[in-house]
């Protein structure tokens, strides 16, 4: 039995959120303004099966399979949503599943820190895998579950706003985002990135 614990659709890839996943993806690197399709199940070694559907279904391209013990990631993209959607279709037939038979997503921490020092950024550079954040801007961390569910926070927070994508965690127990920008970009990005979870549907979490 698969349980599907995303299902998360994004539109068009931001240039950002498209650069940043070339810097940790293993697969067929996604460009801006592709589609892109996440779908999280457990347990974890399923995912091998659906990205063998999704792949022979249609044209679409695997960036991203992550195996882990208790879920399995899967990313694809294409330049047409159309056939995005088509693989998650014969993924969600494949496992009898409905779109909104994912977990809805939970907003576990929404954190805005101002005018950051110095001595803090150089932390946080070290970690991150997209821009740097330097003296001065502010920092916004968002950790939310599913996991998946980071990448559409992070891609809807940069279509609103002007700020820098330091790092994404769309896999494992928990997703983090990491954004940095002046004050007037971070207080646009937040609410976008907290309205595109709250838009989604599906059940309670366990």
């Amino acid at each position: 039995m698969i349980d599907l614990r995303s299902y998360v659709f994004i539109d068009s890839l931001q240039p950002q959120h498209a650069a940043f996943v070339g810097t940790v993806a293993k697969g067929f690197l996604p460009t801006r303004h592709q589609a892109s399709l996440m779908i999280e199940v457990s347990p974890g070694i399923a995912i091998n099966s659906l990205t063998d559907i999704a792949v022979k279904a249609t044209g679409v391209k695997p960036g991203m399979q992550i195996v882990e013990r208790l879920y399995g990631l899967l990313e694809i993209h294409h330049d047409e949503q159309g056939e995005v959607r088509r693989a998650g279709e014969a993924i969600l037939k494949e496992i009898g599943k409905t779109e909104e038979d994912r977990i809805q997503p939970e907003l576990l921490s929404s954190t805005v820190i101002r005018h950051l020092d110095d001595r803090q950024t150089q932390l946080i550079n070290r970690f991150r895998h997209g821009n740097m954040i330097v003296a001065g801007q502010s920092l916004y961390v968002l950790e939310v579950q599913p996991a998946a569910n980071a990448a559409l926070a992070a891609n809807e927070a940069e279509k609103a706003a002007h700020i820098k994508v330091l790092e994404i965690t769309s896999f494992g127990s928990f997703g983090r985002v990491y954004l940095a920008g002046e004050d007037r970009d971070i207080d646009v990005a937040m609410p976008a990135a907290e309205a595109a979870l709250k838009a989604l549907k599906g059940r309670p979490g366990k």
